[in-house]
């Protein structure tokens, strides 16, 4: 049986039989238990992929966030010792982007994971498999003003679009074990997979996830997130964790259902710190040989620093309520000596069935006008700002759908006024199923 026969099979088998059905899991409802600490959740080391901590903690690749942070999925534990974990959304999108370079589609976006662990004495195997319905969008991704990166032929940068990620977003395998002393270790190896560079990406930041539009600054912070290849191993001490990465630097191809040669030329290094439950703060750089596929004489040294914070549930008069927010620094430094920053700040407060969400960025864009264009290769300082709502509503066992809208303001330069008009702004109605 091949891995995703495993996993199927894994996620769609036979639970534990119980004297009632199990309850849908919120894994930050373990995070909250009172007296949570390090030493408490060595106990239930079997119940993580990295190590002995609050499941909760553990996100997208091998990145941490706050113990506190929301975390839905489906999770069974079957009679022959498999813990399974499946979760993810779809979501149908109408979206607008006003202005002269501005245009509207109507798109379906997503991400579903699952995953599946089991002891082997000490030590813990889990595998992963992440897809995504991002390529029946097309090559030329969704329309965004401001967004560059990547291309979708082959021939020409993607230039106000954002790009659709790869069918197959993530196929892993994670091998964990306690080294003593309270320290545990893990190997992580992915085809595709995510390197130790950045915070968590945006598709799984509880602060971003219930927003559908992809940040401007995704190519400073987390852009190496479907990385063809990578190599991760790491320590994990209590609060903190270091870890490094030998991963594939080209960023995915425009063919978004094949797997692209793994090259392991780049390297990342990761320390990250949850001083307490409600925190989480990273920093880490990654050295990245030829990311662009239309510039492959150019690498870039990438640096990147975020505090995540989430307050854990409260009861209110509207619902139990959290608070999630992520701010993020990230650099892009080239070898033709050109250094690019960007910065963003976002937050979502989930009450009840209700989510709103906002972000605000910054980034350095060099990339908005394509040569021979008299402005091509000028950097110009972009951003945006916007907020959004999403009511969720029950539609079947561990499934809900959420409506929703997005609106947001872009900020130009008095540069870039002719091309994209005096108050471009994006506008986003959105259907979305979520398990839960």
């Amino acid at each position: 049986m091949g891995l995703f026969g495993l996993l199927l099979s894994l996620a769609t088998g036979p639970a534990v039989a119980q004297s009632a059905p199990p309850p849908a899991h919120d894994m930050s409802d373990m995070a909250d238990m009172p007296g949570m600490e390090h030493g408490d959740a060595m106990a239930m080391g079997r119940m993580t992929a990295l190590s002995p901590v609050p499941m909760a903690r553990e996100a997208s690749g091998t990145a941490w966030q706050p113990d506190t942070a929301s975390h839905e999925g489906w999770m069974t534990t079957r009679p022959d010792g498999w813990m399974t974990m499946v979760h993810g959304d779809v979501t149908l999108v109408a979206d607008r982007q006003t202005g002269p370079r501005g245009d509207d589609k109507a798109f379906l976006s997503g991400m579903g994971m699952a995953s599946a662990g089991h002891e082997l004495g000490p030590a813990r195997i889990t595998f992963r498999l992440m897809v995504s319905p991002d390529p029946f969008m097309g090559k030329g991704g969704y329309p965004k003003l401001l967004q560059t990166g990547e291309t979708a032929d082959g021939a020409h940068g993607l230039v106000d679009r954002q790009h659709p990620h790869d069918g197959v977003g993530e196929l892993a395998v994670i091998l964990s074990a306690p080294l003593g002393a309270g320290v545990s270790g893990f190997v992580y190896a992915g085809y595709p997979g995510e390197p130790a560079l950045g915070p968590v990406a945006y598709l799984h930041r509880g602060s971003g996830d219930d927003n559908p539009s992809a940040p401007i600054s995704h190519h400073w912070l987390d852009s190496t997130h479907v990385a063809y290849g990578v190599a991760t191993a790491g320590l994990v001490a209590g609060p903190v964790k270091l870890d490094a990465s030998t991963f594939t630097g080209r960023e995915p191809d425009q063919s978004r259902w094949a797997f692209d040669r793994p090259r392991f030329d780049s390297r990342s290094i990761r320390l990250t710190l949850n001083p307490a439950t409600e925190w989480s703060m990273q920093v880490s750089r990654g050295w990245i040989v030829s990311p662009e596929q239309l510039a492959p004489d150019q690498n870039l040294t990438r640096t990147t620093a975020s505090v995540s914070h989430s307050l854990p549930r409260v009861r209110s008069p509207l619902g139990d309520a959290l608070w999630q927010s992520t701010v993020a620094w990230g650099r892009n430094r080239f070898t033709d000596g050109r250094t690019r920053d960007a910065w963003l700040a976002e937050a979502s407060l989930t009450f009840g069935p209700n989510v709103v969400f906002a972000r605000a960025e910054r980034a350095d864009k060099d990339e908005l006008f394509l040569p021979p264009a008299p402005l091509a290769g000028r950097s110009f300082r972009v951003g945006e700002l916007s907020a959004g709502y999403v009511r969720y509503l029950p539609v079947a066992p561990h499934l809900k759908m959420g409506l929703g809208g997005l609106a947001g303001l872009y900020a130009v330069p008095g540069g870039l006024r002719a091309a994209y008009g005096s108050h471009p702004a994006e506008l986003m109605g959105f259907v979305r199923f979520k398990i839960t």
